[in-house]
């Protein structure tokens, strides 16, 4: 006997890190550019609405929601088809590794266990990379708000 919920609004694991790689994989090819509406003392970058620059280095920013922070780390002498943060990323816990390219730029997205029922989350693509942590139900939406701060990082370099 099979039983069939409608409308519980919950989704697996599963369908939620597939979710994820779609969202991040469709950000990461997008023709569109990124915008840029902040700048630090050394790029400009996207920063996703309800989110603050908490603390600020060269190569590093902490971004804050009040619960849960974002490291940016930003390697500008790395290529954005760079595959150094994808390949030291490479975890054997990872539920997700997968990684995205085009013509110009070599990308990537990370998904482990994390604590409490979360998952650790890294974007990159080239020198940039994005952790955070987040539910499983926020895994669609963080993959694609770090895949945009990453991208934007990139188009940001290139005015």
């Amino acid at each position: 006997m099979a039983v069939v919920l409608f409308g519980c609004g919950t989704q697996s694991e599963e369908e939620a890190l597939n979710n994820a790689i779609r969202s991040a994989e469709s950000v990461f090819s997008s023709k569109e550019d990124m915008e840029q509406n902040e700048q630090t003392n050394h790029f400009e970058f996207y920063l996703p609405e309800g989110l603050e620059i908490e603390e600020e280095s060269k190569n590093n920013i902490i971004l804050s929601d009040g619960n849960e922070h974002y490291i940016v780390f930003y390697n500008n002498l790395e290529s954005p088809d760079s595959r150094l943060n994808y390949e030291s990323a490479k975890d054997s816990k990872a539920l997700v590794y997968e990684s995205f390219e085009d013509d110009n730029k070599f990308g990537y997205l990370q998904i482990t266990p994390g604590t409490d029922k979360n998952y650790q989350v890294q974007a990159g693509i080239g020198g940039v990379k994005i952790t955070t942590y987040t539910a499983k139900n926020d895994l669609e939406d963080t993959a694609r708000e770090l895949m945009k701060i990453a991208r934007s990082i990139l188009e940001g370099e290139k005015e």
